[in-house]
């Protein structure tokens, strides 16, 4: 692997942060105007996504074989939950609150690593999520105080993150990212379906806006992430991609009237960029062999 591959894998994740942090910033600015819960966001999301790998496919003549049925099925579910629980923080507590635990995953993919990834027991690493983590305390208990029950759909969205890290760098073992979106996506939509008969309505052109608009967001932030974590490793990108965090922590007071951090809060959100920084000057074994 290239200093420039490592590098667009970089870029590629910091890119996803910024995706995903739009996708929940549109998502509150939608609540005074529409009747949209997070289901339909999500399905939504996989069906753009859906669309746009199917044309991909078929415009490389390529047919998305599964070679381990498995890992896909595993990250389908688990992001599936992941993006599910997300979105439904963002509808009842804060972007900021919804980003900042959704952002925990990275500690569940150190330890999970430990257990499921045996090429990716590296200590310093797991040194640096511990680092970044403190950090994610610091910014949560003084700044932005936990609301209580609706907080929970945010560190479920990071617990189910965490597991669907680890399916998704088993499926880069033996597929391609057309074939794993296109699994993601497809099982998505079928997954979501029990969360929605019961509910269909038809929107109307306000809806439809905000859904597009949200689902072009999410989208491009989960190219982003399975092409960024082609070059990188599962510790090293969720740390990276923890930078969904400062963007919540800068931009939340102005854009989605989120409580300001404290001055603890700083330090937290400060300690996260040290880490950052320490992940990507070391240099842990590489995830995959790309050839």
């Amino acid at each position: 692997m290239t200093g420039q591959q490592r590098l667009f894998g970089w870029l590629a994740l910091f890119g996803s942060a910024i995706c995903f942090y739009l996708a929940t910033l549109i998502i509150n600015w939608g609540q005074p105007y529409v009747r949209l819960d997070a289901a339909y966001y999500v399905q939504a999301r996989f069906l753009l996504g859906f669309i746009f790998v199917l044309c991909t496919l078929i415009f490389e003549k390529k047919i998305p074989r599964s070679h381990d049925a498995h890992a896909l099925i595993g990250r389908a579910i688990t992001n599936t939950a992941a993006v599910l629980f997300f979105y439904k923080a963002v509808e009842v507590s804060t972007v900021a609150s919804a980003n900042i635990l959704n952002m925990t995953y990275p500690l569940f993919v150190a330890i999970l690593s430990w257990f499921f990834l045996r090429t990716q027991r590296d200590i310093p690493s797991i040194f640096i999520v511990a680092i970044s983590t403190f950090g994610i305390w610091l910014i949560l208990r003084p700044g932005l105080v936990i609301s209580g029950r609706n907080d929970t759909w945010g560190l479920l969205s990071g617990i189910s993150a965490g597991f669907s890290m680890i399916y998704l760098a088993k499926c880069r073992q033996r597929h391609d990212s057309s074939t794993i979106l296109f699994y993601v996506f497809g099982l998505g939509m079928l997954f979501m379906a029990p969360f929605l008969w019961r509910s269909l309505f038809l929107p109307n052109a306000t809806e439809i806006f905000f859904l597009v608009v949200c689902s072009i967001a999410g989208v491009v932030g989960q190219y982003l992430l399975t092409y960024g974590f082609l070059y990188v490793s599962a510790v090293e990108g969720s740390v990276i991609s923890s930078s969904r965090i400062l963007i919540a922590a800068f931009l939340g007071p102005f854009l989605a009237s989120d409580p300001s951090l404290t001055l603890s809060g700083w330090v937290g959100a400060l300690l996260i960029f040290a880490a950052n920084i320490a992940l990507a000057v070391h240099k842990p074994r590489p995830l995959l062999d790309n050839k």
